[in-house]
């Protein structure tokens, strides 16, 4: 008799399989509660549950604990030129999406731009006089009124309502006619002041000496100055001399850098005369062609500083008795009335030789330099109408009279 074959729940799980039940025919159907198979024995399993043939479930994208992962890439016609890696698509791109750069203003329309506060504010005034009317004396009186608060002076003031009067009293005027008039009175009042500042080949080093108030740019000034005469050729040292700012010092050096200047400097609270001598001493060995010398900002009314100011002149001229060959104030155009008494001390104080006039673009009161040129007749050597260094440039008479005209 053969051996008979191993159940299936032998083959399974191995032991002696249970004892066959009573065998029942289909109309008996499922088995009762109490005919329920014994449980199979539990065996420890170091295997995973799941079939080795299964695939290991990946977690969704936004569960917890869920591992970093690369999404799946996507068609390639589909993702950027220029992103290269996952962090490009963090990184702007700006060669991709530039637009074209816009050409830069000519001289004349960035004065006239900045010039427009001052400018609008007159035309507004001159308009509000001149409505295509018969010129009088009471509209004379009102156009010499707006001339005087628009810091223009008495004096151009007086000129301009003068030759209106000579010319078209009694005719018909408009406004764009005193406008005329006031374009050619600025000019013939500034011409004579109109400058170039000079360097003096025989002086080596020229040494230029900038002062003013608290503010009025003479550092960025120096900057700019240094920036134009590098361009030239010129060799050019600057000396940090507002010792009581470190924050002048660091702003000094890092246009030494730009302009490849070497700058003398020293600790913030140093003493500044001694600063200039040193800085004098060491450009003529070294046969520089122009030192620039920054000052600290100082009130004109504060007679200490004053005194401090003549005292870092006197030092320099234990060097070179000729030096500073150029003491150039920075006037700040917001200041308005001010800047004429800064003109009058500094100028009784340190010998002004120059005017730089910064800050055009931010106020309107740009008249003011008219004022200035009437009363003292200094040179007008620069003037400013931004913070680029292309935004000071030698100051010309006929295109600051039709910038503050309004005849662009």
């Amino acid at each position: 008799m053969s051996e008979k074959k191993p159940g299936l729940f032998q083959r399974l799980f191995g032991g002696t399989s249970p004892a066959p039940q009573p065998s029942r025919t289909p109309a008996e159907g499922l088995p009762g509660p109490e005919e329920t198979l014994p449980e199979p024995p539990v065996t420890p399993d170091p295997v995973p549950a799941t079939p080795p043939s299964a695939p290991p479930s990946e977690p969704q994208p936004d569960a917890p604990g869920a591992p970093d992962r690369p999404p799946p890439p996507g068609p390639p016609e589909t993702t950027p030129d220029y992103i290269e890696s996952v962090e490009d698509q963090f990184v702007p791109a700006p060669a991709a999406i530039a637009e074209p750069a816009t050409p830069r203003q000519g001289w004349f329309q960035r004065l006239a731009t900045g010039l427009k506060r001052s400018s609008d504010n007159l035309s507004t005034s001159i308009t509000a006089v001149f409505t295509r009317r018969k010129l009088d004396a009471a509209t004379l009186d009102d156009l010499e009124d707006v001339l005087i608060q628009a810091d223009l002076g008495v004096d151009t003031a007086m000129a301009i309502t003068e030759t209106l009067r000579r010319d078209r009293f009694d005719k018909d005027v408009s406004d764009e006619d005193v406008r005329a008039v006031l374009a050619a009175e600025v000019e013939k009042a500034l011409e004579p002041v109109a400058h170039p500042l000079v360097i003096e080949a025989d002086e080596k080093p020229f040494v230029i000496l900038m002062i003013g108030v608290n503010g009025s740019g003479k550092t960025t000034t120096i900057g700019k100055l240094a920036q134009k005469f590098a361009r030239e050729g010129r060799s050019v040292m600057l000396a940090a001399g507002d010792t009581f700012r470190a924050a002048a010092i660091e702003q000094l050096q890092v246009w030494g850098q730009r302009t490849g200047a070497p700058v003398i400097a020293r600790p913030a609270g140093a003493d500044a005369s001694g600063l200039a001598f040193d800085a004098v001493t060491q450009a003529r060995a070294e046969g520089r062609d122009i030192l620039i010398i920054d000052t600290a900002g100082r009130l004109q009314n504060r007679d200490e500083l004053m005194h401090e100011l003549e005292k870092i002149i006197r030092v320099i001229r234990k060097v070179d008795p000729a030096a500073p060959h150029a003491t150039l104030l920075t006037l700040d155009a917001t200041t308005g009335q001010n800047a004429l008494r800064q003109v009058e001390i500094f100028g009784q104080r340190a010998g002004v030789t120059g005017l730089v006039m910064t800050k055009l673009d931010g106020t309107a009161r740009g008249g003011i330099l008219v004022a200035i040129a009437g009363k003292f007749g200094l040179p007008v050597h620069f003037i400013g109408v931004g913070e680029g260094v292309d935004d000071l440039e030698p100051f010309e008479a006929s295109d600051f009279a039709k910038a503050i005209a309004g005849r662009t």
